[in-house]
């Protein structure tokens, strides 16, 4: 018995549904039915928040008052390290340990070899840091609230060593604001999701903590830092476990950037921060390549199989994958704030589709040696 090539094709149309919706079931599910865990006991630990900063004096300006004036009840420090800088950092951090005690700049005035990107700057502030629990962001990142120390430090309760924060970026007009904000989502719907399944694979540096104690025992970034990149994802891909990691998405501890507002920029960003992926763990990158690779089928499989096989048949298939995405966005959107975008996820959802056929070629391209 012969098989026709539509029907080959609208099997492997029917085969990648299929794989999509054991990600959105079986993963995704997990974040939009969080219930924050009741810890064994609490306690508020001395924290230092790092933040690291090359020519960033406004952001500094900006944002650091939000940092500094926490309301937290036990001791925090904020160590800011100025990395080089040719603007008016030095100056600005100055002025702000005038009137708060608990800043401590730190100037770098020369590169350091063979290690590139942000990685020794951080390292450095790290080192200096006073306390075991270590607090990171960007300087261009605000707090969404004050309570943003309290709520990070929270999740270090029943022998955690490692909290995933949402990084989100400002709502601005336009569809490149969209675009960037849906991009995080849903990088960040699958980082907390795979931590909720017991697979923590990255974290981001705009908001994340860990303990001091496991940078030192893991010796840092040495095993990556012939790399401008990773000092977030490809640290937390080699020392996150299924019970050393916790997630927090209580809205008050979100932290803001501001977005790129042009596509070039944009892309330069993106561009750089995938050249990492392709380091993360055997497992890590298969589950990851199969959710994009199914996703990056399903559409051309759609088309030819609305065309040439059965299109009602094809459509239904396709609106069960709908409604159940559109459930699970749903839900994780409002988790993360991000709910305007709802009513666009289908679109969005084939904009994604485009974004792989721009970004693919950076899984094969070397590094900049940069971290801006």
């Amino acid at each position: 018995m012969s098989v026709h090539w539509p029907e080959i094709v609208f099997i492997s149309f029917c085969s990648m549904t299929a794989v999509q919706l054991f990600y959105y079931l079986y993963f995704f599910i997990r974040l939009a039915f969080y219930k924050k865990p009741s810890p064994e006991s609490s306690m508020q630990h001395a924290v230092s928040v790092i933040v690291c900063a090359r020519d960033e004096a406004q952001h500094l300006a900006d944002h650091l008052p939000d940092i500094l004036q926490q309301e937290y009840h036990s001791t925090f420090e904020v160590i800011a390290v100025n990395d080089n800088s040719f603007d008016d950092s030095k100056y600005v951090l100055e002025y702000l340990s005038k009137p708060f005690r608990n800043l401590r700049p730190i100037e770098l005035k020369q590169e350091a070899r063979h290690i590139q990107g942000k990685k020794f700057p951080l390292s450095i502030g790290i080192k200096e840091a006073k306390h075991e629990l270590l607090l990171l962001t960007d300087a261009d990142c605000k707090p969404a609230g004050s309570k943003w120390i309290e709520l990070m430090q929270g999740a270090f309760v029943n022998g955690k060593e490692i909290a995933l924060g949402y990084g989100a970026y400002e709502k601005k007009p336009g569809l490149l604001n969209k675009f960037i904000r849906f991009e995080t989502f849903l990088s960040a719907l699958q980082y907390f999701s795979y931590a909720l399944a017991g697979l923590p694979y990255m974290g981001v540096g705009r908001n994340l903590a860990y303990r001091k104690e496991l940078f030192f025992r893991n010796k840092g970034f040495s095993a990556h830092n012939q790399l401008p990149g990773g000092d977030d994802d490809l640290f937390i891909n080699k020392v996150a476990t299924k019970k050393n990691t916790a997630i927090v998405i209580d809205p008050d501890a979100f932290t803001f950037s501001e977005p790129k507002t042009t596509w070039s920029t944009w892309r330069s960003q993106k561009a750089r921060h995938y050249t990492t992926s392709k380091y993360y763990k055997p497992a890590h990158k298969f589950l990851l390549g199969l959710f994009s690779f199914s996703h990056f089928l399903f559409y051309p499989l759609f088309a030819v199989s609305i065309l040439f096989f059965n299109w009602w048949m094809a459509l239904s298939i396709f609106g069960l994958r709908l409604l159940v995405q559109g459930f699970i966005y749903y839900r994780c959107m409002n988790r993360l704030r991000e709910k305007d975008l709802f009513w666009m996820y289908p679109f969005l959802d084939i904009w994604q589709w485009m974004y792989y056929l721009l970004f693919v070629h950076t899984l094969f391209k070397k590094p900049v040696p940069n971290w801006k």
